[in-house]
Parts: C-alpha cells; sequence; structure tokens
C-alpha cells in the first residue's frame, strides 16, 4: 500500500472481528515499531505483546474495559507501549553527550514518552498498511498500578498507552468526525506566529 493510501485510511478503530493474526503480521507490527526514532538513540521503550486470550482477559481485566465500546476488547494483539526514563537521563549523562548529571530539568518535554509514542504510531501505521484496523488508546493513572502487577511490569517503566489490532468489524463511525480537519491555514503559521 502507498503511504498516502495509509495515511488516507488512517483511523482509530474500536470494533474488531474475533479473529486471530497471522504471526507475521504481529512480528512485522512489533519489528516496525523499532523504527522509531529516539533521542539520542536511546531506545528507553519496552512493548508488552498480548495475543493470547488469556493474557488479553487479565489485561481488560486491570485496565478496565474501554466504556461502552466492548467489541475493543476482541482485539487479536494488544500491544503496550512503555517507556524507561532512566535510560535517557543516563544516556545524556555519557561523556559524548555533554551533561555531567542527569537531572530531568534539561529536558524542555520527556522525550522519553514521545519516543514510546513514536513507536506506537509506527505500530498504528503498520496494521494499517497490512489492511487490518488499530487503535491507540491510553491507561487511566488509576490502572497503571493494577496493570503493572498484572503483568510483572518493573517499577521503571511507565506505559504510555496501548495499540490494539486485528480485523475490523463494521462500526459506526464516531460523530467526532463530522467536525473534520481543522483548516491547514489555521493550524500552520509560515515564518511567524
Amino acid at each position: 500500500m502507498e503511504f498516502a493510501e495509509v495515511m488516507r485510511r488512517r483511523r482509530m478503530i474500536r470494533s474488531y472481528q474475533d479473529v486471530p493474526l497471522p504471526e507475521e503480521a504481529v512480528e512485522r507490527i512489533l519489528r516496525n515499531a523499532l523504527r522509531a526514532p529516539s533521542a539520542g538513540f536511546s531506545q528507553g521503550w519496552g512493548f508488552l505483546a498480548l495475543t493470547d486470550a488469556a493474557d488479553r482477559e487479565r489485561f481488560w481485566a486491570a485496565v478496565g474495559e474501554p466504556g461502552t465500546v466492548n467489541t475493543m476488547t476482541n482485539a487479536p494483539l494488544v500491544v503496550v507501549a512503555l517507556s524507561n526514563k532512566q535510560v535517557y537521563l543516563d544516556r545524556y549523562a555519557a561523556p559524548d553527550k555533554g551533561w555531567d548529571d542527569r537531572s530531568e530539568s534539561h529536558w524542555p518535554v520527556p522525550y522519553w514518552a514521545i519516543d514510546a509514542s513514536f513507536a506506537a504510531l509506527l505500530m498504528h501505521l503498520t496494521a494499517i498498511d497490512l489492511g487490518l484496523g488499530s487503535c491507540f488508546v491510553g491507561i487511566l493513572p488509576e490502572h497503571i498500578p493494577a496493570f503493572k502487577e498484572a503483568f510483572g511490569v518493573p517499577p521503571e517503566y511507565h506505559p504510555v498507552g496501548f495499540v490494539t489490532a486485528g480485523y475490523p468489524a463494521p462500526d459506526t463511525p464516531s460523530p467526532s468526525l463530522r467536525r473534520g480537519h481543522r483548516p491547514l491555514e489555521e493550524v500552520v503559521h509560515r515564518g511567524r506566529w
């Protein structure tokens, strides 16, 4: 599929058929996450891939079902993207980066979370390229402890969100889509704000 077509088809799918994915599709989605950029090539991310039905049930029990859209739980693949801030702080305290401390004050934004989010976006776009549906969703703060405990996630890793992927089921597009995209001229400021 051409990239322009991937972008045209990109939307958040919240309803899936209860059909497993081929292993090659899962591996391609996961492998492409590693192509995401990361500050200082730190790669301070980790991914928890859930394909087994029992693991996915345990996941939904820990994070709560996504509101009234319970068909999202049919997704045959759930990948939680996690970031590790300490990897970035350590990397930028290395001699080739120039900081001699591990202070977060050097960072204007949390690149550890941004980079893990980039990786999640690549998984999302790869799923679309494979003709699948996909969605990116956050985990509510009150559910993070139960999620981490249920899956033995080390304390230094923090979930930035999760990607679901699978064969889309017939659904009704969100009413929010009727608003359309904001006009380019309203969003892009050329040369000066």
